[in-house]
């Protein structure tokens, strides 16, 4: 059953949307193409060079579209934020969904639209997406059943969600549980687009912070590598010039192979300064710019706090926190791990990585460790133990003996160890026990991230021997 809010914001929406108008050249929603389609030669390959919008275009371009089949076009604008990031992140996704408003090609040449008239239904067209969207949401019932029409669109409750609260906030609402005034819909002046595209216009400043963050942090960890091989080759050749039975000659020239070793190892040693010097910059840029999105969002309330409407940060779920960040969008999980109990949360390379309750950290690794990569170990009040691994990052406040409090910025996930791509890899120690299977972990499932297939991970124990070294996380696997 929807709560009142949502309903009444439903209510709300579909009350002021116009009538479909009957546009000339446009397909009616009421029957789906027909044989006969012309689509792009190669409909899943991206164009080389993709089509952008300003907000005022984009604005203009929601509400043609919403006018013309009868959608509201706040939803279309909530749509399109959070499936393509205004037509960033255009995909193919891993389901195969794909363009301007994520279509799986199949509905694509059911519902897809040749809105500019060039001949084409093109999906990484901007015009031809967004009246597809529209003309898809209004066969699918918007008029009569919104909530409905959106979940046709992508059948998950949280996704729902997360488009009716983002279109209240394009309209000048002020979020999910606040007190609805009925203005949202057509005809309003959508006060709260500009407040959108602030903030992500600082989003897309925060995704280049990170990944500057995460250049720099590679930097380091090569300027290590580099130092560490230094260390070892003045260490030998000391051994060399410190030999008894060497001659004059040959400790001279040893000598001589000290001091050029000893000043090229100052040289990388400075470097590795300069270079960690540069990662504390990126970060206190990535503090600063999250302090902005922060403020600016500050005056939204969401249910979900998913994030995926860009709105989002630390969730909170009684005493616990998700400890990935960016919302069911782009974080999903495993319901099992492939060779012992542990979770893989599957995220971008640079999203915010949290600790998810209080806890005391009891081990750290800033430099990449064997497989955990860069990771810690922390100890919640209860006792329980949790390690995090591949981190492309780790905040410097993240030290054995350090009090964390849940929801604190620990660092960003990357793919430093034995990864194979940008996930955080979370254990219990010992891993007897799936954190899947765990009731604070299920409490964020729609809501934080999305399950990977079938969504029922094992609760009960799962014994397994421990193979680590003294001191060395668990971790016997490849990601």
């Amino acid at each position: 059953m929807l709560r009142p809010a949502l309903l009444t914001l439903v209510l709300g929406l579909a009350l002021f949307a116009a009538a479909p108008a009957s546009a000339a050249g446009l397909p009616s929603h009421e029957t789906p193409n027909g044989p006969g389609l012309v689509v792009p030669f190669s409909m899943s390959t991206p164009p080389a060079q993709a089509e952008q919008r300003s907000y005022a275009q984009l604005l203009e371009l929601w509400k043609s579209a919403g006018a013309a089949y009868g959608v509201p076009w706040e939803v279309l604008g909530a749509i399109n934020k959070i499936e393509s990031n205004f037509g960033r992140n255009m995909g193919p996704s891993s389901a195969g969904a794909l363009g301007w408003m994520q279509f799986m090609p199949s509905t694509w040449m059911r519902w897809g639209t040749d809105a500019d008239g060039d001949g084409v239904a093109n999906p990484w067209d901007p015009e031809d997406g967004i009246y597809s969207a529209a003309r898809y949401l209004a066969a699918a019932g918007a008029d009569e059943d919104l909530y409905r029409a959106i979940f046709a669109y992508n059948h998950a409750d949280w996704y729902v969600k997360d488009v009716l609260e983002l279109a209240q906030v394009f309209a000048g609402g002020g979020g999910f549980d606040a007190t609805l005034t009925g203005t949202l819909g057509f005809g309003g002046t959508g006060a709260g687009a500009g407040t959108v595209f602030q903030i992500d216009e600082l989003e897309k400043s925060l995704s280049e912070a990170r990944r500057l963050v995460n250049r720099e942090q590679r930097h380091v960890v090569r300027a290590e590598k580099r130092v560490a091989r230094l260390d070892a080759l003045v260490f030998a050749a000391e051994q060399r010039a410190g030999d008894p039975s060497a001659s004059d000659a040959e400790f001279q020239l040893f000598e001589a192979e000290v001091t050029r070793l000893v000043l090229v190892q100052e040289r990388a040693v400075a470097r590795l300064g300069r270079e960690r010097e540069d990662v504390v910059e990126a970060a206190a840029a990535v503090d600063e710019i999250e302090r902005q999105v922060e403020e600016q969002a500050s005056t939204f309330v969401f249910s979900t706090g998913s994030g995926s409407s860009g709105l989002g940060g630390a969730q909170f779920s009684g005493d616990y926190v998700f400890p990935v960040g960016g919302g069911p969008a782009v974080v999903s999980v495993a319901s099992e791990h492939h060779d012992y109990p542990a979770a893989d949360l599957a995220a971008p390379e640079g999203a915010p990585v949290f600790a998810l309750a209080a806890a005391v950290v009891t081990d750290a690794y800033p430099s990449p460790r064997g497989r955990c990569g860069i990771g810690f170990t922390v100890a919640l009040e209860d006792g329980r133990s949790y390690t995090y691994c591949h981190l492309s990052y780790m905040e410097p406040h993240v030290t054995p003996g350090a009090a964390l409090a849940a929801g604190t910025p620990v660092g960003l996930v990357g793919s430093t160890g034995n990864s194979t791509g940008p996930h955080l890899h979370l254990q219990r120690n010992p891993t007897d026990t799936y954190p899947q299977g765990e009731a604070w972990f299920q409490s964020f499932a729609g809501i934080a991230f999305r399950w990977q297939g079938a969504a029922a991970p094992p609760a009960a124990p799962v014994a397994r021997d421990s193979f680590a070294p003294a001191g060395e996380p668990v971790i016997t696997f490849t990601p």
